[in-house]
Order: structure tokens, then sequence, then C-alpha cells
């Protein structure tokens, strides 16, 4: 820990000017750092050409323009963001397709309490580069286009009810979204250069139908949150709406947890956390500051012990772990698939088994995507 300690100091020391404000107060205990993984080192690939730790094993849920294995329905091309909700004893995984004019929309696959398919299905189709999204705590899943008109579209992970258009949310470059259930808003990430992190506010919690789109803003090191006059974004973008709005380079995947939105941002490579309890903004990981493995950061999810799982768009084709006492490491790594990128990491609900996709594979086209499942010893305390 004293060594951990010097290299921080030395650190910060040397990107010091990348912090500033709150940003800075809260800076002491980030960024994380290379160490040693709680999981240990990775493996030679196994047979699916990925890396893991002693313990894990992975599988093809399904591939893209291909049936999927016990279902009549073929999986989607793209495979982006995702996430998990339970079903019964089982559990459904719902991945976007990130697939433009008009191609785009969003899968789901169903597990039962074994873990074996037992149904596959689309559920929203017909948008547009359906990129990232996010859970809502009324087991929804919003699927966000990445376009400069892009609309939040709110769908039913059963396939039973109708996807529906989310105006309220905003009509911009959308990433992800992240719910806050004690705040009981909505944040959203944008995928610009010189994008802005925002949150809805919807009228009644629970319905999106209405609401109020705000933006995050820091004037002399002072965040606040203010409203966005114009939502569906025209004649003018809504990050250029408010004075004073804080600029994020390239805004990907957000996650949120106990009081604290993680997101990342891909043209500076770093992994945020806005503590909206504080109301105070930290760098949790920076590859010019940590010196670390983690390049390429996208889509992000977390273990209910705390620990994050950060997706690469390139880089090494890894999911690097982020730990609560700031240790950076790789958790696993897909060969050979180089002109690829890994999206929509999430964990079924029982926290034993982690799902994610390859969107191009081996083939580097969208036609080529890959979805996984890696099952072993998750850890469950620190």
């Amino acid at each position: 820990m004293e060594r951990r300690s010097l290299l921080r100091a030395a650190a910060l020391g040397v990107g010091a000017a990348a912090f500033s404000g709150s940003l800075w107060r809260q800076a002491a205990a980030y960024p994380a750092l290379p160490g040693t993984s709680p999981y240990g080192a990775l493996q030679s690939a196994d047979a699916n050409g990925i890396m893991l730790p002693s313990g894990f094993t992975s599988r093809v849920i399904a591939r893209s323009t291909q049936t999927v294995s016990g279902t009549g329905y073929t999986w989607h091309k793209a495979p982006d963001g995702g996430a998990c909700f339970a079903d019964g004893s089982g559990w459904i995984y719902v991945s976007n397709a990130e697939v433009g004019s008009a191609g785009g929309g969003a899968s789901a696959v169903k597990f039962n309490s074994s873990g074996t398919v037992t149904g596959a299905y689309s559920i929203l189709s017909g948008t547009n580069r359906n990129c990232a999204g996010g859970a809502t705590p009324w087991n929804t899943w919003l699927s966000c286009e990445e376009v400069d008109t892009g609309y939040v579209y709110e769908t039913d992970p059963w396939g039973t009810n109708p996807a529906v258009r989310r105006a309220a949310m905003g009509r911009f470059n959308h990433e992800a979204a992240a719910a806050d259930p004690v705040r009981k808003v909505i944040y959203l990430t944008e995928d610009k250069s010189d994008g802005c992190l925002y949150r809805f506010v919807p009228t009644t919690w629970g319905d999106l139908s209405s609401g109020t789109l705000q933006v995050l803003k820091e004037v002399s090191g002072v965040l606040s949150w203010a409203n966005v006059p114009d939502s569906d974004g025209s004649p003018t973008a809504t990050r250029y709406q408010v004075s004073g709005a804080k600029v994020f380079n390239g805004g990907e995947g957000c996650h949120y947890r106990a009081d604290i939105c993680y997101f990342t941002t891909k043209g500076d490579n770093r992994v945020w956390a806005y503590d909206a309890s504080a109301n105070t903004l930290a760098v949790v990981y920076d590859d010019n500051v940590s010196g670390a493995p983690l390049t390429g950061v996208d889509n992000v999810t977390a273990a209910d012990v705390g620990d994050l799982y950060v997706a690469e768009d390139g880089g090494n084709m890894e999911i690097c772990i982020i730990t609560p006492d700031d240790i950076v490491a790789p958790f696993l790594r897909i060969t050979g698939q180089s002109s690829s990128e890994i999206c929509g990491p999430a964990f079924n609900p029982a926290g034993n088994r982690l799902y994610f996709s390859s969107q191009r594979g081996t083939s580097g086209s969208s036609s080529g995507g890959i979805t996984y499942e890696v099952t072993g010893p998750f850890r469950t305390t620190l």
C-alpha cells in the first residue's frame, strides 16, 4: 500500500492539471492504478478464444445472422449494449443492434434457472444505431439511438408490450442511460467530442412519457443541473443550449450504484464518478495518469460487491476490472478479434454469470457479432 500511495502521488503530480474544482477535492482516492486482479492472472485462451482467470469458463450464446440454439430466432447484427432482468427463477439478457438505416433495434434471449436458453425474440425494430442504454427499476430496457437526432425507446424485455419512443428524454446523440431511484432521475451520456452529461427528471417516477431534461453545469468548480430549454435539439443542439454546460469528450457507458453514476469518455479514455449525494465529480481512471492497461473505454457495469467491469472498444479486446480499492487489471481478453469491440457487459441476477458481446467477432463486420457468457467464482465479498 505504501508503494501504491507513492505511485498515486507521483501520478497526480504529473496529471494535476487534469483536475480542478470539485474534481480535485475527490482525487485523493483516485485514480485507479495497475495491480494484481483479485482473480489472478489470465490463462491461455480457451476454445472460444477467450483468456480467463483460473476457474472461469465461457460459452457462445448467439451469433449474428444465425439462429439462436434451441430457438427459431435469428440473432441481430452488431450487438451492443445490454442488461439482464430476473424472470422467475431464470433471467433474460437483452442486447441492442447498432445498425443504421432503420435496421437497428434490440433482441432478448431467455434462460431458465440452470442457464439453458429457452427462447429468443425481438423487442425493438426499425430504429437507428441502438448503441447502449440502461435498465429501469420497473424492469424495462431503455434503448438509445446513437445519431444526432436520436431518441430513447423504452422496451419490454419480455416482448409483450410494444416499444415506446420517449421523446421527452431529449433528442441528441444518445449513448447510455442509468436510473437513480433515490433522486428519481435517469442519467444520460452523449457520444460527442463536446458532449454533455444529462439527467431526465420524470414528472412521475416510473412514467417516462413526460418530464424535464437537465444538463450538468460546472461554474468555478461548482456543479449544478440546469434545465435544457428545448429538449428536441432543434434548431440548436441540446449540448449548446445552456451556458456553462460541462463538456465531456465522447460519453459512452454509464452505470448507477449506491449514489454514484459511473460513466466513461472515450476521447480522453477516462472513467468518471458523479457522486449524486455529495454533488461531486471525480476521475476513477485515466490512462494518461494511471498508466494502466485499460484503453478504449466503453460500456461499464458493476458487480454487487462494488467491482466495476469496463469493456474496451479496441485496445486489447479486454474487459478490465476496477476494484473498490482502486486496482485496475484485465479480467478477460478476447483473442483473434482485433477489428471488433466488446459491448454489453451485464451480470445475471445471481451475479455468477457475465454476458457480453464482441460486436464484429472474427469477421470484422456487423454480421459477425458474437454474444458470450462467462461463468465462474465471481466474488461476493471484499
